[in-house]
């Protein structure tokens, strides 16, 4: 929390820029968008979950995407966000406890750099992001590669697809940082139809 309050004010230009190419908020608003067959993409509601500075919502604005809310843990990033102006909401909130949110609210929920290392964990973030995500909507994050496995991710999503809450569309590894190394999973699950997700406190 400290290093990303520290962290806001120059976070675009060190991670977000043309240098680094980080390219992994582009691929998601993009892989997003395009598997979502709620309604056409300029009304989808989406939350940007863990949205940091407002890198996914920029892209996911400039995909045509209109209606965006955003939470993020560190205040100082979510000023940073709201500055960008393709926000309808944003709200503070900690993603390793339950999403203030009804089920069923959004079209798409979208999470990238917030699964890595350090970070939230599988449990319960997937399974309240399918909560609030409406049926035959879309959850597309990324997954730090070197923690799909052994951070437990890849057998919470087995499991909501087991629970027959979700339908697995993709599981692709791609680039994180463009040029780095760094890899990351695409998870790109679809609510099923009647799925009934419990939350993380059992209601």
């Amino acid at each position: 929390m400290t290093i990303y309050d520290k962290w806001a004010a120059t976070y675009n230009a060190e991670v977000g820029d043309e240098a680094q190419e980080y390219v992994a908020p582009i691929l998601v608003a993009q892989y997003a968008l395009k598997s979502c067959n709620n309604s056409t993409k300029g009304a989808v509601a989406i939350l940007d979950a863990g949205c940091g500075t407002g890198l996914v919502g920029q892209a996911l604005s400039l995909a045509g995407a209109k209606v965006i809310d955003g939470l993020d843990l560190s205040s100082p990033m979510l000023a940073v966000a709201k500055q960008t102006g393709v926000y309808r909401n944003l709200g503070q909130a900690d993603l390793t406890r339950r999403i203030g949110k009804p089920d069923e609210t959004y079209d798409i929920v979208t999470c990238v750099g917030t699964f890595t290392l350090g970070h939230v964990g599988p449990d319960p973030a997937l399974r309240e992001f399918v909560r609030v995500t409406r049926t035959n909507g879309i959850v597309a994050a990324t997954i730090l590669d070197e923690i799909w496995v052994s951070g437990g991710f890849k057998a919470e999503v087995e499991r909501l697809r087991a629970e027959s809450l979700v339908k697995v569309v993709a599981e692709e590894l791609i680039d994180y940082v463009k040029g780095h190394g760094d890899k990351a999973v695409l998870v790109i699950l679809e609510k099923i139809d009647g799925g009934s997700t419990p939350s993380s406190d059992g209601s």
